[in-house]
């Protein structure tokens, strides 16, 4: 029941407005089940194939959220299911989707991932390309995803402030969007180690793994 525990004790600290993510990347079943059966419905993994063998067998009214980064050429596993994809940082990925999602005639939501920290290693475009992505033409055409929001990762550092004020800016552009998109809703930041900052910067949805299912297995 350790899982389930922590599950509890994570939700009595969210706000209403924050939806969690339970990241159960290398997770067996049994672990998501538990959670399940505790009330989580939406969980996030980072590998497609992985989250596609989870689907099959789990109950159909888990929300599944890749929330890892996206290989174009592995879209079609999850085309026919996914609920949100959060590490859209492309438009070639984009058009890849949407290419997919007219397969299974659905229209798939998906989070625009802003580079906000000072590591080379993290995806993402960058904040002042993203007005001109919304007026862009080829962009304007894709009729089978629907843009709900950004997602950012924070720098990995103990330096809290610099945390803070990568959030920050993340919802400055979020913000901006807001004004001109309605759809633009979710903004996806925090995880394990920060969540409680980005949700006080404004965060309406995070993404915790160890915290409910203890350290990762790694593969």
């Amino acid at each position: 029941m350790v899982i389930a525990n922590n599950l509890k004790i994570i939700l009595k600290t969210l706000p209403e407005r924050v939806t969690l993510v339970a990241v159960s990347k290398t997770k067996p079943n049994v672990d998501i089940l538990e959670a399940y059966n505790t009330g989580q419905r939406v969980f996030g993994e980072n590998k497609i194939q992985e989250m596609a063998q989870k689907w099959e067998h789990l109950p159909k009214d888990i929300e599944w959220h890749m929330i890892g980064h996206v290989q174009r050429n592995k879209v079609k596993y999850m085309a026919g299911f996914v609920s949100l994809i959060h590490g859209v940082d492309s438009l070639r990925l984009l058009k890849e989707i949407n290419k997919q999602a007219i397969k299974y005639n659905r229209t798939i939501a998906c989070l625009l991932q802003v580079h906000i920290a000072e590591e080379d290693t993290k995806f993402g475009f960058d904040i002042a390309e993203l007005p001109d992505l919304f007026t862009n033409e080829e962009f304007i055409q894709l009729k089978n995803i629907r843009i709900t929001g950004l997602m950012g990762m924070a720098t990995y550092t103990s330096n809290l402030d610099q945390v803070r004020n990568e959030f920050k800016r993340l919802k400055n552009s979020f913000d901006y969007l807001q004004k001109t998109n309605k759809e633009i809703t979710i903004l996806s930041m925090g995880m394990s180690s920060d969540y409680q900052i980005a949700i006080e910067e404004g965060s309406t949805m995070v993404r915790i793994g160890s915290s409910i299912f203890g350290a990762r297995n790694t593969h």
